[in-house]
């Protein structure tokens, strides 16, 4: 394929350039916006360290990003199809709306038809990228306040429990066959920086993640995958943990996390994650530094995608990493939460009390 042996770095020089040799094969994500756009998109261009790319548009939707209103990169690859151009107008138009197979007959298409286009143009069913929509609709929903989200996750939301609906399907309903195996539990954790989802089984700590963001649906499916069981809503003893050495640490006490960890990412991605776990609070590395560290100085790159593999924000400090030259890179949960996180920490290590620390930007 064309895009097989592409650096980010390269699809960003595309994208700058709105290079029309990518368009359709590779598409843009944008953190500090959750859209995604394709490479020839006529707005200004974010910056380099606010971009994700993916070669599939179901990647960018299972990312939890939505599709651009300039450039319409839905659109694009459907032109000409008269099944898909309707329905997409329609989800367009009504993105929150919950469609059904009987919407779909009665706007005059086969459903079964509309499934096999939408599986061969996007990789997902119409319903499944309506049920994306809807998510990011909710996301959208909670962050609509600025840039600093609500602790309440209920607020905004047509019903109280909104948000927590549209976050507890993607942790699905275990088949009948897992009714006897333990069960992972998720339950929302309020902090002052907005609300965290922590997923736990009666051991370890397998998730701990922002519930806004945007590649939590993905993380969330890969860990059902990965563990062969499945997620519902609950506590465990290891929840209780998490929550009550999560509190002390927004409380400025520097005591370390020992909240058990599951043991999940290849060999390297482990070996990182160590090594970030080892930056002391108030301290920060950078990408090439840790690889120094691990005697792999070629490998920052690897560093850089293990640092982003990470699913348990704040107890594997991955915002303690910055750019070589002292800048903010990029952060799963908001560039504005990194650096409130840095000086929380900070001002935690001066012994400076965290009420004030609690009024950052």
């Amino acid at each position: 394929m064309l895009t097989e042996h592409l650096t980010d770095d390269d699809y960003y020089h595309a994208l700058v350039e709105r290079d029309a040799a990518l368009d359709g094969l590779a598409f843009v994500c944008v953190t500090s916006t959750g859209i995604f756009c394709r490479f020839t998109c006529p707005a200004r261009k974010p910056k380099r360290e606010n971009c994700r790319f993916h070669t599939t548009i179901a990647e960018c939707m299972e990312a939890g990003f939505r599709p651009c209103k300039r450039c319409r990169p839905l659109l694009r690859p459907g032109e000409g199809d008269p099944v898909i151009a309707p329905l997409l107008e329609a989800l367009e138009a009504d993105p929150a709306r919950r469609f059904r197979q009987s919407d779909i007959a009665a706007m005059g298409f086969d459903p079964s038809t509309v499934r096999r286009a939408f599986k061969r143009r996007f990789g997902m069913s119409f319903l499944e990228m309506a049920r994306q929509r809807r998510m990011g609709a909710a996301v959208q929903r909670l962050a609509g306040g600025g840039p600093v989200i609500e602790a309440q996750i209920d607020a905004g939301f047509e019903s109280g429990s909104g948000f927590r609906s549209a976050v507890t399907q993607l942790f699905g309903a275990p088949p009948r066959h897992w009714k006897d195996m333990p069960l992972l539990k998720a339950s929302f954790l309020d902090t002052p920086i907005g609300p965290m989802v922590a997923i736990c089984c009666d051991h370890a700590l397998h998730l701990l993640e922002f519930a806004d963001r945007p590649a939590l649906p993905a993380e969330i499916r890969a860990l059902r995958r990965d563990n062969k069981t499945g997620i519902v809503t609950g506590r465990t003893a290891v929840t209780d943990r998490i929550e009550a050495e999560l509190t002390g640490y927004f409380a400025g006490k520097p005591a370390a996390f020992t909240v058990p960890l599951s043991r999940h990412g290849t060999p390297f991605e482990r070996q990182v994650w160590q090594a970030l776990r080892a930056i002391p609070p108030g301290e920060t590395r950078a990408y090439l530094m840790l690889a120094t560290a691990l005697d792999r100085p070629t490998a920052f790159r690897a560093v850089a995608r293990a640092n982003g593999a990470n699913r348990l924000a704040i107890v594997i400090p991955c915002h303690r990493v910055i750019g070589s030259d002292g800048g903010l890179t990029g952060y799963g949960g908001g560039l504005w939460r990194k650096r409130w996180l840095l000086e929380h920490e900070r001002r935690m290590t001066a012994g400076i009390p965290a009420s004030t620390a609690e009024a950052c930007p």
